[in-house]
This record gives structure tokens, C-alpha cells and sequence, in this order.
């Protein structure tokens, strides 16, 4: 049985493709891979250029693989079908060209929802009429992932969309086939939602298919809930800390992977301020570092 570990661009502050902030995309693979990793996600589609053997000789050069790519666009939006659909065929593109398998949707931060991010109790909720409509949407997506491109599909819940606490990714699942959609499974957005990671992996292990290693710095995260912070302000105030540093119990995560047989890779997401303090390549660092000194 082997796990393997890789990293993401959203580590290195990469959210969106178009973000004059974001560092050379080369920079970003040959940091990943001084960091200790073999293994890092296309960010989002457009951020490394749309040319296979350019990207292709990239990851070479730095003895990367290219595990997988993430659609975050506005699946609760009817009017965003568009680039929804664009999104997820040229992410699916490239995910082929590269013989990379994880396809990874989320849906956005919806203005509806990113106020109450992490209170699920106070979170406006879709009608059934909407819910329906949305829920097609993702599936349509998944099967777009699976049947089209033989592409492993995974729901991510995300702080600020419409799938961001349990009871609703719960609900996808229980409404969309499992072999047309899995669970990419996010630690620190589950956490930041206000659930148990480790309780959610106990009753849905089997259903996951990737891992996004993430932690959550508790006190900021406690900060951020009670003042209404925004999504990205909590980025840059640190909520997503280095791991091991946070309220994740990576441990035992591992020996509930380990226990379930989990094959494949598990990737470091730590969302940050591409302008921030911070560097990224050494956080990068010390997260490998710490994931190794528990068995990773």
C-alpha cells in the first residue's frame, strides 16, 4: 500500500489563474519539488499554460507528477453554466494530457453564503426547486469527468459555497451515484465548517478518493467566525496554518487511511496571501517535514 504526498499552487497563494499576484508558474513547480514533494495539482486552468509538452517537459525538469485539478467555479449559479462548463473541459484536458487522474469540484463562495461561513446554523439554505438544479449541475460535471474523460471525480466541500457543511455534502452523496462522484476529502475545510474530519473519515472513508491536507489555526479560526471575516481576510490572517500547528488530529487521520486500505495521493493545501509574509516554500517545507515525523 502506498501514499504518496504532493502539493497545489493554492499553497504558493494561486486561487485564480488571472491573479497579477500569483508567482511563474515554474517557480512554483521547482519550489514544490526543493520542498520534498513528487507530486503537485494544475491550480486553476489557465495558470500553467494550456500547452501540453511545455508543462509536460516543466514537470519533468523537477521530477513532478501532475496529480490532479480542481474546478472552483459557481455551480450555484444557473447563469455561470458557461464557465462552469468551460472550467471543467479544459481542466479535464489537461488532466488527460498529463495522465493525471483526480478531478476535483467545488463549488465557489456564493455572496449568499461567504457571510456565514463556519455557522451552519445561521447559513441561508437552497429551496428544493434550486437545490435540484444545483445538484444536476455537479453531477452533469462528474459525468462529464468520468464517462468522457475516465477521470476520478471528488466532491470538495468549501468554506463560502453551498456545499461547505456536512449535512449538505452528506446530501449530494446521498443524491449522486458513487461511481459517478467521490469525496475529495479537505480536513481543514471540514474543521473551518465546524464538523469532526476525523468523525466524517470514520462513516465515509470508503467514499474517498483523494485527500487535501489542510489545518486550521483554532484560535483564529474562532476569531474569524465571531467577526464575520471573509473567506480570503482569513487566508491571509493565518486560519490555515502549517500542519500540525492546528485543531486536525493528522495522526489519527493516517491510521484511519491506513486501516481503510487507502491507495494514492493526499495533497497539502495551505491557502495563503500570495502577497502575505509567509513564504511558501518553507512552510511547504515544514509541512512535508512534519507529515514525515508521523508516518507519511
Amino acid at each position: 500500500m502506498t501514499i504518496l504526498i504532493g502539493n497545489a499552487p493554492c499553497s504558493w497563494g494561486v486561487e485564480f489563474a488571472d491573479d497579477p499576484r500569483n508567482p511563474d508558474w515554474r517557480t512554483v513547480l521547482k519550489q514544490n519539488a526543493e520542498a520534498g514533494y513528487k507530486g503537485i495539482e494544475l491550480g486553476p486552468v489557465g495558470f500553467m499554460p494550456e500547452d501540453p509538452p511545455q508543462v509536460a517537459d516543466a514537470l519533468a525538469e523537477n521530477g513532478l507528477e501532475l496529480i490532479g485539478g480542481v474546478v472552483f467555479r459557481a455551480f450555484h449559479d444557473p447563469d455561470a453554466w458557461d464557465d462552469v462548463l468551460d472550467g471543467a473541459t479544459r481542466t479535464c484536458e489537461a488532466l488527460v494530457a498529463h495522465g493525471a487522474q483526480h478531478l476535483v469540484l467545488i463549488d465557489s463562495i456564493s455572496p449568499r453564503r461567504a457571510p456565514t461561513a463556519g455557522r451552519v446554523s445561521e447559513a441561508e439554505q437552497m429551496d428544493d426547486a434550486e437545490w435540484d438544479a444545483y445538484r444536476d449541475r455537479i453531477a452533469h460535471v462528474a459525468r462529464i469527468g468520468t464517462e468522457d474523460y475516465g477521470l476520478t471525480v471528488g466532491m470538495h466541500a468549501h468554506a463560502g459555497g453551498f456545499i461547505d457543511f456536512e449535512p449538505e455534502l452528506e446530501r449530494l452523496l446521498q443524491e449522486v451515484p458513487e461511481e459517478t462522484l467521490k469525496i475529495c476529502f479537505d480536513t481543514g475545510h471540514h474543521s473551518y465548517a465546524g464538523f469532526d474530519p476525523v468523525d466524517f473519515m470514520q462513516r465515509y472513508v470508503g467514499r474517498i478518493s483523494y485527500m487535501h491536507f489542510k489545518d486550521i489555526d483554532p484560535v483564529v479560526k474562532a476569531d474569524v467566525i465571531e467577526k464575520r471575516t471573509g473567506f480570503y481576510e482569513a487566508c491571509g490572517q493565518g486560519i490555515f496554518c502549517n500542519l500540525g500547528d492546528g485543531d486536525v488530529d493528522f495522526p489519527a487521520v493516517r491510521q484511519l487511511l491506513l486501516d481503510a486500505g487507502f491507495e494514492g495521493w493526499c495533497t497539502v493545501e495551505q491557502d495563503c496571501d500570495p502577497t502575505g509574509f509567509t513564504s511558501p516554500v518553507d512552510d511547504a517545507r515544514a509541512n512535508r517535514e512534519y507529515l514525515q515525523s508521523i508516518g507519511f
